[in-house]
C-alpha cells in the first residue's frame, strides 16, 4: 500500500512538473510571438520609406520592441517621430540624433546632456544609435529615452533594434530601386522598340497614301493609338486583353509592310485576359518574331500568339517558323545584352523582358526559348493570376 501511495505520488509530482514545463513553453511562445508580431507592423511603414508619416507609424511599434519609457526617430533635418516620454526634448533629441548621423556612431546620454528646468521631468537619459545602411552611412537615428541613467539591457535592445530598422530600410531602398530600374528598362526598351518600327511604319503608310488614301487614314489612326498605348506615362503593368490589343495595331501595320507573307494565329482563352503582366513585355516578342525570324525568311511566315488558363497561372507562347538561331548564339548574346547594349536589338528585347518578369515575380516566371537554325522560334512564359504588388 506505501509503494502504491509513493507511486500516485510521484505521478502526480511528474504530472504537475510536466504542466509547470508546458506553461512555461507557452509563456515563451507567446513572448515570441508578441516579439514579432510587433515587429511586423513596425516593419510595414518602414518599407514603405522613412519619411515623417512612416515614422509616426513605426515609432510606437519600436519602442514597444526596445521596452523604452520614450522613442524618437530623427533625421539629418530634425525630429521625424516621437512615442511616449520626452516631447519636450525635442530639441535636445534632434540634435543627438544629428550628431550621432554625422558621426555614425552610437553614443549614450546622461541627465547633463539632457538639462531640463521642469520639475516633473523624469528624463534622465538617453541611447542614440544611428540606423546605419549596407553602405556603411546613416541617414536617421534612434534614440531611447529612459528615466534613469540607461541600463545595459535598453542599450543592447536599442542597438540590436536600429540595426533591424535599418535592415529594413535598406530593403525598402532596394524596392525603389527595383522600381527605378524597371522604369529605365521600359525606357530603354521603348527606345529600342520605336526608331525602325517608326520608319518602317511611316514607309508602310506612305506606300497607301495615293493608291489607297483611306487606308492610309486607317493605319495612321492605328499607329497613333499604338504609339500612345507604347508611351504611356503610368504604370509598370498592364492586363493581357490591353497588351494584345496594342499587337494587334502592330500587326495591322506589319501587314500593310509584308501583305500575303504575313500570317498571324491567335489562340486566347477568354479567361486569362483581366491576368497583370508587365508592360510592353509581349510586344518585343512578336517584333522579335517578325523582325528577326520572318523577314529574312522567303515566301510566307506564321506568327503565333496563344495565351491558355493554366490554373493559378496564365501561360504565353509566341512562335515563329522563321530562319532561327544557333542557342548558343542566343544564350551568349542575351549574356552580353544584360549588361550593355546590342545593336540587333533581338538580344536586348529578350533580356529586358526576361529581368522584368524576374524582377516582378521571382526568378522561376523567367522566358523560355526555344530555337535552332532554320526551325524558327518559340518564347514560353508563365504569368501568375496573382501576385503581390502587381496590378495592372
Amino acid at each position: 500500500m506505501l509503494a502504491l501511495i509513493s507511486a500516485l505520488a510521484a505521478a502526480v509530482a511528474a504530472v504537475i512538473r510536466l504542466r509547470q514545463r508546458r506553461g512555461i513553453a507557452t509563456e515563451a511562445q507567446r513572448a515570441t510571438y508578441q516579439v514579432l508580431h510587433t515587429a511586423g507592423l513596425a516593419a510595414e511603414p518602414l518599407r514603405a520609406g522613412l519619411d515623417r508619416v512612416n515614422a509616426a507609424k513605426a515609432v510606437r511599434h519600436l519602442r514597444t520592441l526596445v521596452g523604452a519609457p520614450g522613442l524618437a526617430l530623427t533625421g539629418a533635418d530634425g525630429l521625424l517621430g516621437l512615442d511616449g516620454r520626452g516631447a519636450h526634448h525635442t530639441a535636445q533629441l534632434a540634435a543627438a540624433g544629428a550628431r550621432a548621423i554625422a558621426q555614425n556612431r552610437s553614443t549614450v546620454l546622461g541627465q547633463d546632456d539632457l538639462p531640463c528646468d521642469r520639475m516633473d521631468c523624469v528624463v534622465r537619459g538617453a541611447v542614440v544609435a544611428p540606423l546605419t545602411g549596407p553602405d556603411g552611412r546613416s541617414g536617421a537615428a534612434l534614440v531611447a529615452i529612459a528615466d534613469g541613467q540607461p541600463a545595459p539591457g535598453l542599450v543592447q535592445a536599442t542597438l540590436e533594434t536600429a540595426r533591424w530598422a535599418a535592415a529594413q530600410l535598406a530593403l525598402a531602398e532596394l524596392d525603389s530601386s527595383r522600381e527605378r530600374l524597371a522604369r529605365a528598362e521600359i525606357r530603354a526598351l521603348r527606345a529600342q522598340i520605336s526608331p525602325h518600327f517608326i520608319y518602317n511604319a511611316l514607309t508602310a503608310i506612305a506606300s497607301f497614301v495615293r493608291t489607297d488614301p483611306e487606308r492610309a487614314r486607317e493605319l495612321i489612326l492605328e499607329f497613333a493609338e499604338f504609339t500612345r498605348y507604347s508611351f504611356r506615362a503610368h504604370g509598370e503593368f498592364t492586363t493581357l486583353a490591353e497588351e494584345l490589343r496594342s499587337i494587334d495595331r502592330y500587326l495591322t501595320i506589319e501587314r500593310a509592310r509584308f501583305g500575303d507573307r504575313l500570317q498571324v494565329r491567335l489562340q486566347i482563352a477568354p479567361e486569362v485576359l483581366p491576368v497583370s503582366l508587365p508592360f510592353l513585355c509581349l510586344q518585343p516578342l512578336v517584333e522579335n518574331a517578325i523582325r528577326h525570324g520572318l523577314s529574312r525568311k522567303p515566301g510566307t511566315g506564321m506568327v503565333s500568339i496563344e495565351a491558355s488558363d493554366a490554373g493559378a497561372e496564365c501561360h504565353i507562347t509566341v512562335e515563329d517558323d522563321g530562319v532561327g538561331m544557333d542557342p548558343a548564339v542566343l544564350v551568349a548574346g542575351m549574356a552580353q545584352a544584360a549588361g550593355e547594349s546590342d545593336d540587333s536589338g533581338q538580344h536586348v528585347g529578350l533580356s529586358n523582358v526576361d529581368e522584368r518578369l524576374r524582377s516582378a515575380f521571382g526568378d522561376q516566371f523567367g522566358l523560355v526559348v526555344e530555337t535552332a537554325l532554320g526551325a524558327g522560334m518559340k518564347v514560353s512564359m508563365r504569368v501568375p493570376k496573382f501576385h503581390p504588388g502587381v496590378r495592372a
